[in-house]
């Protein structure tokens, strides 16, 4: 995933102390990951730009963001996350020397670490613990600590290392010089490798105060010379100048002391300058990076512009489909209408050729025989039932067109929010409504069909008594061969509901197939 490589190139930097070029990546994950709720990666980039900051000295920074990675952890991912910010926490108040904080929150990562069962952060954090409380002088609590952290850590482990050096403080602080000096003797030359440095420099400077007071002079002296050589930093080598200052003055060598009091002096000079040289480097860095989160706000609203206009565009695309499809609608439905009164005209002639054609048959022929009169009258008859018939399905045509304009109408009334508001246009609306389920016209229309169709209902009543008066309509319908789609318009029902309910009427009247339903009421 390309958040997690831009996560790794940002710890990386941190590490080869390009703070600003890790600010800048970190930042850019976190923008990322804050705005897709990615809670993982999004804790990760702000604990590290907290430790970025640690390590720039700007601890007020770090703290505002380890906290804001704690709140994180609690909200969204599990306790392993809020156990490592705890500790980050922890660390640094115990840097302020603020040691009650630090305990808390030493402590929290301690208790979650044992709920893990973690055995590897149960025992980092007991170190911690016993730490912090060699420097609150709460030696018992430190010891138990260390106890725990024994326990629970493997021998061979890398950090093993620091219980023995705690171990070493907790015993002189306890006044057990000796085994206090034999601690720290046989864990010296485990601390050659350059990433144990502070921690050679705690044990030089350990070993020269308990040799100062077992009046080993020259063993003082020689290891705070030993811490001071080994010093690769400021605050390191003002620690050592200080244990050098402390020997020389116990010693009564006052002019070694004055010349070391004289190097701290110079020292805290230097660090002074150097940590203001650091201020007016994080207050840059802050800038830069308050800069490029404007600039990634900037973008953000443009690209919110950019999909309003969108979104804007595609809307008004949709509206003139809608309209198109609508007019290519009603286009088509005006020309089915024109297509049927067309061929109704031209049966309407034929059917006038064909009389006229009959007249003069009968008037050349004069009526040869009552039977001629019969068939013509048959003929003639059967004729006008079709013409009515033909007539009462042009009529159920235009009520199904007059409901799908009603609808229509009704559909784009109710779109309009304006109309809601109208108490009078509601109440047209309303009363379109009534008018489109308003049935009065089926009376009407049965009286003419059952005067055209003679004895078809009859014989459809007595055949099916458990008949409905809607299924008789349906079947009216039906007889008279109307689609499916002009049946729905005329009951105002969907397409799928005629279609089950010709399957339920098939059912009612025994058929096994509603397709065969249209055959059965034509051969009544």
């Amino acid at each position: 995933m390309q958040l997690d490589s831009l996560l790794k190139q940002g710890i990386e930097a941190r590490s080869n102390n390009e703070y600003t070029k890790s600010l800048e990546l970190l930042t850019k994950v976190r923008t990322i990951a804050e705005e897709n709720s990615w809670y993982k990666q999004h804790f990760l980039a702000i604990n590290n730009i907290g430790a970025n900051y640690y390590s720039m000295l700007d601890y007020g920074e770090a703290l505002d963001n380890y906290l804001e990675a704690y709140t994180i952890a609690l909200k969204h991912l599990d306790k392993n996350e809020e156990m490592i910010v705890l500790n980050n926490i922890a660390i640094l108040y115990s840097k302020e020397e603020d040691f009650d904080k630090a305990e808390e929150y030493f402590s929290k990562a301690y208790v979650l670490a044992q709920e893990q069962n973690d055995s590897f952060k149960t025992g980092l954090y007991a170190i911690n613990l016993g730490i912090v409380a060699n420097q609150q002088n709460k030696l018992d609590i430190a010891a138990k600590y260390l106890s725990k952290a024994q326990e629970v850590l493997d021998a061979d482990s890398a950090i093993y290392v620091l219980i023995a050096i705690a171990l070493a403080e907790n015993q002189y602080k306890s006044g057990n010089l000796v085994a206090a000096r034999s601690i720290a003797l046989n864990t010296l030359p485990q601390l050659e490798s350059i990433s144990f440095n502070e921690d050679r420099i705690s044990i030089l400077i350990l070993l020269s105060n308990i040799a100062l007071d077992l009046g080993e002079n020259s063993n003082a002296i020689r290891y705070a010379e030993e811490a001071l050589e080994a010093s690769k930093n400021l605050e390191n080598r003002i620690n050592a100048h200080k244990q050098l200052a402390k020997v020389s003055i116990q010693t009564g060598s006052y002019k070694n002391a004055l010349s070391a009091k004289d190097s701290i002096i110079n020292l805290k000079d230097s660090l002074n300058i150097l940590k203001n040289g650091r201020l007016f480097e994080n207050n840059k860095v802050k800038f830069e990076i308050a800069d490029y989160r404007r600039e990634l706000q900037r973008n953000r609203e443009l690209q919110i512009q950019e999909r309003t206009t969108l979104y804007s565009l595609l809307g008004i695309s949709v509206l003139i489909i809608i309209l198109i499809v609508w007019a290519m609608y009603n286009n088509i439905i005006k020309n089915k209408q024109r297509r049927i009164l067309d061929q109704q005209n031209k049966e309407f002639i034929e059917l006038e050729l064909q009389k006229k054609e009959s007249d003069n048959l009968l008037l050349e022929k004069q009526l040869q025989s009552k039977e001629a009169k019969a068939l013509l009258k048959e003929e003639r008859f059967k004729n006008e039932l079709e013409n009515r018939n033909r007539q009462l399905a042009a009529k159920a045509l235009q009520i199904s067109a007059r409901n799908e304009l009603i609808k229509e109408v009704i559909s784009r009334l109710s779109d309009q929010t304006e109309i809601a508001r109208n108490a009078f246009l509601s109440a047209k609306v309303k009363e379109l409504n009534k008018l489109l389920k308003n049935d009065s016209e089926w009376d009407s229309f049965l009286t003419h069909f059952e005067e055209v169709n003679h004895g078809m209902l009859t014989n459809l009543r007595s055949l099916h008594p458990e008949l409905t008066a809607n299924d008789i309509r349906f079947l009216c319908y039906l007889y008279m061969n109307l689609t499916t789609k002009e049946i729905a318009s005329l009951f105002n029902i969907t397409v799928e509901a005629v279609r089950k309910r010709k399957e339920r009427i098939s059912n009612k009247i025994g058929l096994a197939d509603s397709g065969g339903l249209y055959g059965y009421i034509t051969g009544l």
